[in-house]
């Protein structure tokens, strides 16, 4: 089988184009180090079968950064019939260097020159058939994000395909050795081929930049556009929400109800109570967090996340990081793990360390089903927004008390760069891709943890069978009680740390517990939770929740990327002490002001 690999510096639209020639759902995004893992996919390309693997963005062959080694190895110990270089067309005076050090290298290669619309708006302007002359490789010009180009780009690729060899890199030490000869080839080939006014031309970018980049009002208005995304999440999820509580009732009083009416107590139980309650509740919220991965990705690749990095990096130096870790803190909003991952871009150990500290405090998705649903049980509808945001805030909040007390622990040098991209405002099919890779991603785990979880949890509260279910008496009632000396200081009782040990495999299965440990789904187990929890003991629990020890797989990540027990360890017993210390300070204050 033939194998293509797609090369080029970050943000280029690589991953989006590896997306549209394989229809896949790889993630895309505006900075450097979302696709730091190989991603593959197999595809028809005429008659042949063909592999084709998405490589890390990287500036330099011969880099030393821990993305621009997997290329090196790769390229070192697997054969490639063909590279795809892709370049952003409207930085392309500094990309052009990536191409020579292929071309020295004498690897089979396509130009594609990406984001050709958004170079034409600059005034940026390329010969394709002279810079294909001179650089002896095809030269096409493309558009990933809307598809211009694509059919052109896939018939030369089955053409060169047919009479391609594979070709094995075997060393890459004595690469680039003539350094100053490329630099000056480069300059020629630009000045003879590319036109780039004096000034760039995106008015817009300019415009917005001058307000969202500014010095005082850049960070409030970045956070004053975070809270009012999670109005709008509030706002147009809730309808969302209830209707899937309401089919998921309806269909267990008209169909399971009946079917099972005769089943033994056992069987009806661990089925209806235990596995269809506890992932049933999870499911409710599946509207809400689709949505905000919608708006999430929406900010996204328009830039602005990149500029947000922009703006923390002054305060981030201060903290011994800097807006890379800013960017990372922002992608563990989704998942710690490719967060993890996404610090391999950071040369210096130190830093990637220090960086991986505090990810961990992230407000990842899993986390975001737990607060949404304690929100929507306990709190007024007005103010369940700035609940929710008052959890990021808490997030960030500790994310930099971690910083700075380990900062000369991990001492970085490393200086920062960023690629700030012009505004653009990714498609409708962009954010269906992204909202699928969600769901996609939520349904892997509840197979996986969620369904093992309630199951066990609904063991747990039953057992032994002649004592009411979730009563102090059952095993679950015994565990939740040896943990009493510990948790009972912040409010949290019984049944909650219940949820708790179970959220340590994974966040996810928190909600599906509460809905095992109290027998109820729906709206019925959000009545029951506020007629039992004071706003005080709820908002203990989720500051709890939100920095003790992460998921397993976050835990493995941590293990696997700092290839240290101890870091890890340390990472574990940091998390779990300051959520006890931050619960404990929150809900004794708040009992001694009398609340």
């Amino acid at each position: 089988m033939k194998r293509i690999a797609l090369l080029g510096m970050p943000n280029t639209g690589k991953s989006t184009f590896f997306n549209r020639i394989t229809g896949a759902s790889s993630r895309t995004g505006n900075w450097p180090g979302v696709t730091v893992d190989l991603l593959g996919a197999k595809v028809l390309l005429g008659k042949d079968m063909v592999e084709i693997v998405d490589l890390p963005g990287i500036y330099d062959l011969h880099g030393f950064s821990d993305d621009e080694q997997v290329v090196r190895h790769f390229l070192e110990n697997n054969p490639v019939d063909q590279l795809l270089v892709i370049l952003n067309t409207s930085q392309i005076e500094r990309q052009l260097s990536l191409v020579m050090q292929i071309k020295q290298l004498g690897l089979p290669a396509i130009i594609l020159l990406n984001m050709a619309d958004e170079a034409k708006k600059f005034g940026i302007t390329v010969d394709p058939e002279k810079l294909s002359e001179m650089l002896e490789l095809p030269v096409l010009l493309l558009s990933a994000k809307y598809g211009t180009g694509y059919k052109e780009a896939y018939k030369l690729l089955v053409q060169v395909l047919q009479q391609s060899r594979p070709v094995r890199l075997e060393s890459l030490r004595e690469m680039l050795a003539v350094d100053h000869r490329i630099e000056s080839e480069m300059e020629e080939i630009l000045k003879k081929t590319v036109d780039i006014p004096a000034q760039l031309s995106d008015n817009l970018t300019s415009r917005l930049d001058s307000v969202l980049l500014h010095p005082w009002a850049g960070l409030p208005l970045f956070f004053l556009v975070m809270y009012l995304t999670f109005q709008a999440i509030f706002i147009f999820g809730k309808p969302l929400q209830d209707g899937v509580t309401w089919m998921l009732d309806t269909f267990r009083h008209a169909a399971l109800d009946p079917l099972f009416s005769h089943s033994p107590f056992l069987v009806k139980g661990l089925l209806l109570d235990g596995i269809y309650n506890g992932v049933g509740t999870v499911a409710t919220f599946v509207p809400i967090i689709i949505l905000f991965f919608l708006f999430m990705a929406i900010i996204e690749d328009t830039g602005y996340l990149s500029r947000a990095a922009f703006l923390m990096d002054a305060l981030m130096s201060r903290l011994g990081l800097d807006g890379r870790g800013f960017v990372m803190l922002l992608m563990g909003f989704g998942c710690n793990v490719p967060a993890l991952m996404g610090t391999r871009v950071m040369r210096t150990r130190s830093l990637r360390l220090l960086t991986m500290l505090v990810i961990p405090f992230s407000l990842c998705s899993a986390r975001l089903q737990v607060f949404i649903f304690i929100t929507a049980a306990i709190f007024p509808a007005k103010d369940a927004p700035l609940v929710l945001f008052s959890m990021y805030l808490f997030s960030f909040a500790t994310a930099l008390l971690t910083a700075v007390l380990f900062k000369k622990r991990y001492q970085n040098t490393e200086p920062f760069i960023l690629e700030v991209p012009p505004y653009r405002f990714p498609t409708f099919r962009q954010m269906l891709l992204r909202g699928w890779h969600e769901v996609h991603h939520f349904l892997n785990r509840a197979t996986k943890f969620i369904v093992a979880g309630v199951v066990l949890v609904w063991l747990l509260t039953h057992i032994p069978t002649d004592v009411p279910p979730a009563s102090p008496q059952t095993l679950a009632g015994m565990i939740g009680n040896a943990f009493s000396p510990l948790l009972d200081p912040i409010g949290i009782n019984q049944k909650l740390a219940i949820a708790l040990i179970f959220g340590f495999v994974a966040k996810e299965i928190v909600i599906g517990s509460l809905a095992v440990i109290y027998g109820m789904q729906g709206a019925g187990l959000m009545n029951l939770m506020a007629h039992q929890l004071d706003w005080v003991q709820a908002y203990s629990f989720m500051l709890f929740t939100l920095i003790y020890t992460p998921c397993l797989s976050t835990i493995a990540t941590l293990r696997s990327e700092s290839k240290s027990n101890g870091f890890m360890l340390l990472s574990l017993a940091w998390s779990l002490g300051l959520a006890w210390l931050v619960s404990f300070v929150f809900y004794q204050g708040a009992r001694a002001l009398g609340y």
